[in-house]
């Protein structure tokens, strides 16, 4: 008996041993969902700061339109200048339109709301008598075709079972045509450039005859053309005039033309203008009457700028 105890007891002490732990898991909360940024806005373009110009003692307004290829009007308008002829030395006069300053107003485009019409009823069906009768007659069913005495017999024939009459051919049937599809919209033909409008195709001519007695060079930024008094001077190309007057200093009776934006050509020391500003004028006009105004002799001094820039006239007028 003893024995027997001692091996059930065995047996227990040995099952516990057997026995694992369970095991143990920290159950810890889900980190906290954190919500990246929303990248910041992109800055807008840094705006180019516009060109500007001190006036200097003995400047006037068109001799700095001059300097960088403009016309004096423009300038006035883009500084507020009233009075081109009063100009303080030491203000600062902007060579370009300042921003803002002409904004184009935009129109926003209205969407009209398509508006549908209230469903009418429709008209009540008129009651009809099925088949024909001797005080009321049907239109014949399934053939479309315009209600008649003879259409009505063949119908009568078909439904009888009998053949319709001989020479009965049933009327034929019209197709209605279609309504005309619209027309495909033909595009329009890409604009095509304007020559003379790029900056170098200029068409030049000398702008008077005779003997070159200066060339160019960076201090006087023209040539000087020989010749005799009240000789034609001619336009070198077509333009407009920008400047007619005399209030360029060392210019003496000066002529100004603007080609296009990029070229401007200058007539110096006529004796006499024939040409207002704003006027139009072609390609080989006489535009002046050569001189000595502010010379010590007669000549044209001829100037040729791009973009306000001298350049020498040999290098843009015809081989002599």
């Amino acid at each position: 008996m003893m024995r027997i105890a001692a091996i059930v007891m065995a047996m227990v002490l040995a099952a516990c041993a057997a026995r694992r732990p369970a095991p143990v898991v920290e159950r810890m909360p889900p980190p906290p969902v954190v919500e990246s940024p929303a990248p910041p806005p992109p800055e807008p373009p840094a705006e180019k700061p516009v060109a500007t110009h001190t006036v200097k003692r003995g400047e006037t307004l068109a001799s700095i339109a001059l300097q960088y290829g403009f016309d004096y009007r423009e300038l006035a308008a883009w500084n507020n200048i009233v009075n081109p002829n009063r100009l303080e030395v030491g203000r600062v006069l902007f060579l370009a339109a300042p921003t803002g300053s002409s904004s184009t107003a935009t129109t926003a485009s209205v969407t009209t709301p398509i508006t549908t019409p209230l469903a009418t009823p429709a008209p009540p069906i008129e009651a009809r008598p099925l088949a024909n009768t001797p005080t009321a007659k049907v239109e014949p069913r399934v053939s479309k075709v315009p209600f008649s005495d003879r259409a009505l017999s063949q119908m009568n024939a078909a439904e009888s079972g009998q053949s319709p009459l001989a020479g009965d051919a049933p009327p034929p049937i019209v197709a209605t045509a279609p309504p005309n599809a619209p027309a495909t919209p033909v595009p329009p033909e890409p604009e095509r450039a304007t020559p003379g409008t790029d900056g170098e195709d200029v068409d030049w001519i000398w702008p008077a005859k005779g003997k070159v007695l200066a060339a160019f060079n960076d201090a006087s930024k023209g040539m000087d053309i020989a010749g005799k008094k009240g000789a034609p001077v001619l336009a070198a190309a077509s333009g407009r005039v920008v400047y007619a007057g005399a209030g360029l200093r060392g210019y003496g009776k000066l002529v100004i033309i603007k080609h296009n934006e990029t070229w401007l050509s200058a007539y110096a020391h006529n004796d006499n203008i024939l040409v207002k500003e704003q006027q139009d004028v072609r390609k080989g006009q006489k535009i002046a009457e050569m001189g000595s105004s502010d010379a010590d002799q007669v000549k044209l001094h001829f100037e040729v700028r791009r973009q306000g820039k001298p350049v020498d006239p040999a290098r843009v007028l015809p081989a002599m």
